[in-house]
């Protein structure tokens, strides 16, 4: 199929090295990554930085995901306790995010850590993501790409639906294969699980073999996915429900949903991590559909189904 997006590039080495000009000339590009799209940009750069801030109309407060080649790069810039060690030996690279102590020596923009001792640090495993870090000398700041609070995208096409033509290169590297944001945690002090993702507290414990919180309560701000209402998808979202509104529609799980013009279903096949990829794409699709509300059946609660609880839960918090 013919692009018809004038802003959405293949990853190939030409245009690996027209989004490495890019990022050296201070612009934010669209990236994918294993879990959903980011907008990338040196991290090192007030002025990249703020350029972030303002196409997501994000506040000042909240901090950015800083995305790094390896863990040499990683080390010049975070102080690595044994802790964040032992996880990385075996998460990375994966779709995990690390809050540790920023390094002093540090050159990463204040900004971008809004201004705070600790940083968000995260290696990806995406190979479009991967190759480019690999031929920049810089490391990149890359939230999701999506306006402050609302649904994150998992295609270069989402990109397009958040800015248009305010991004104007996206390289293009499908659909994600997780679908949600990386869990993130904090290891400056008893290991606390922020957000949840596809990564979870019982996956980290047996590496750690610690107990790991499950914060539900944010005092500081000290990464994203933190704020009251977050992945909210323009209309009204009901969880835990049999039934959806009259011009609403339903998010199903599972065989026993018929299958009505207005049910969409996550995973016929009961599967989490097919329910989770498909989330936010569902969300989108009915959004353009013009529903006024979208009821979400029980999720179970477990592996990757807490994360999509979490999202549910932020979604609805209006």
């Amino acid at each position: 199929m013919k692009n018809i997006y004038l802003n959405i590039y293949r990853p190939n080495s030409i245009n690996l090295k027209k989004a490495k000009k890019n990022i050296e000339s201070n612009n934010v590009i669209g990236l994918p990554t294993e879990t959903v799209y980011g907008l990338a940009a040196n991290a090192y750069s007030n002025k990249s930085v703020k350029k972030i801030f303002k196409l997501k109309k994000r506040p000042s407060f909240n901090p950015l995901i800083i995305h790094f080649k390896n863990l040499k790069d990683l080390k010049k810039n975070a102080i690595c306790n044994d802790s964040f060690l032992k996880l990385h030996r075996t998460l990375c690279p994966g779709p995990i995010t690390f809050i540790l102590n920023k390094n002093p020596k540090s050159k990463i923009s204040k900004i971008a850590s809004a201004g705070k001792k600790t940083i968000a640090v995260r290696i990806p495993k995406h190979k479009v993501a991967r190759n480019l870090l690999k031929i920049l000398n810089v490391p990149l700041a890359a939230p999701s790409a999506n306006i402050s609070s609302k649904l994150s995208p998992t295609c270069a096409k989402d990109v397009v639906d958040e800015f248009g033509s305010k991004i104007k290169f996206i390289l293009d590297g499908g659909r994600c294969k997780i679908g949600l944001e990386s869990t993130i945690i904090d290891l400056t002090s008893k290991p606390s699980i922020l957000r949840q993702g596809s990564i979870t507290a019982r996956d980290i414990y047996k590496i750690l073999k610690k107990k790991i919180i499950i914060k539900k309560k944010i005092k500081v701000i000290k990464s994203p996915g933190q704020l009251k209402l977050h992945y909210y998808p323009g209309i009204p979202v009901l969880m835990n429900r049999i039934r959806p509104k009259k011009d609403g529609a339903f998010i199903t799980f599972g065989k026993k949903f018929t299958g009505r013009k207005n049910n969409f279903n996550l995973s016929k096949n009961n599967n989490l991590k097919e329910a989770a990829n498909n989330l936010y794409k569902i969300m989108r699709n009915i959004r353009k559909k013009n529903y006024k509300s979208i009821a979400v059946c029980k999720i179970p609660n477990f592996g990757i189904g807490l994360a999509i609880n979490d999202r549910l839960r932020k979604a609805s918090n209006r």
